[in-house]
């Protein structure tokens, strides 16, 4: 699963990255967690355009959003069937920029928190699911649910599931909703190549959501706790906090 994430690259450099038409400006974050407002890249009226989103998904159908789990990560394997994110699968594909995420591995005692990224420090895309709930007295709330798979065989060792991340190549399939069906975007998601990210052991300082600074990607000591199989380098580390199930918010 994934319930926390970092973006913390320039708002320029993320704009150039997703082409998106507008020119935002916003601080960066260190510990992003769900029901905060997160970057979405969508496509309106023929382009792609920034969003900021909250994290946790309510279906349009859904009548009180107090009875619902926070809807903040949807499952790859059942995105096409299950009712809270099948017509999202049609219609409100987006991309969730990330410079990357946290993991947590289970062990005894405290579970040890990971950072996740992108060995070449380049910025990643999440594939993401958006809907707009309506209530009885015409307030509305977008928020976004980012898609998971399996988790490949460099982070197998820390957690089950990670984010599915597209490559460049596929954004523009992912996001035209009224070009490519469902089933076709589908098709684009999988585990990240095993070449693509690199994750290190960082202090459990992360799983307080009130720490939101650049100290929460220090590596720990090497003495400290085991680095993962994929070599660090010098720059962010991290993790992501593990839940007690695999959480993936199944609603129905």
């Amino acid at each position: 699963m994934c319930s926390r994430y970092t973006l913390v690259s320039a708002p320029a450099v993320i704009r150039n990255r997703f082409g998106y038409c507008e020119q935002p400006v916003f601080p960066p974050r260190y510990n992003i967690a769900p029901s905060q407002p997160i970057a979405v890249v969508r496509i309106s009226e023929g382009r792609r355009r920034f969003a900021l989103m909250r994290w946790g998904l309510i279906p349009s159908w859904a009548r009180d959003p107090r009875a619902l789990s926070l809807l903040y990560n949807a499952r790859g394997e059942t995105v096409l069937t299950k009712p809270a994110f099948r017509a999202a699968m049609k219609r409100r594909r987006c991309l969730i920029p990330a410079d990357g995420f946290y993991e947590w591995q289970a062990g005894r005692g405290s579970r040890q928190p990971y950072y996740v990224r992108a060995r070449s420090g380049a910025l990643m895309a999440f594939a993401g699911l958006w809907d707009s709930w309506v209530g009885p007295n015409g307030e509305e709330l977008d928020g976004a649910a980012i898609i998971t798979t399996a988790s490949n065989r460099t982070l197998t060792h820390v957690h089950a599931r990670m984010p599915a991340i597209l490559p460049p190549e596929a954004f523009e399939p992912w996001l035209d909703c009224a070009a490519v069906d469902a089933a076709s975007a589908w098709s684009l998601l999988a585990p990240a190549p095993e070449d693509l990210l690199e994750a290190y052991a960082i202090s459990t300082a992360v799983n307080r959501v009130t720490n939101d600074d650049a100290s929460l990607l220090r590596p720990v000591g090497e003495h400290d706790a085991p680095r993962s199989s994929a070599k660090a380098t010098r720059g962010k580390s991290g993790s992501i906090v593990a839940e007690p199930d695999d959480g993936q918010q199944d609603l129905f």
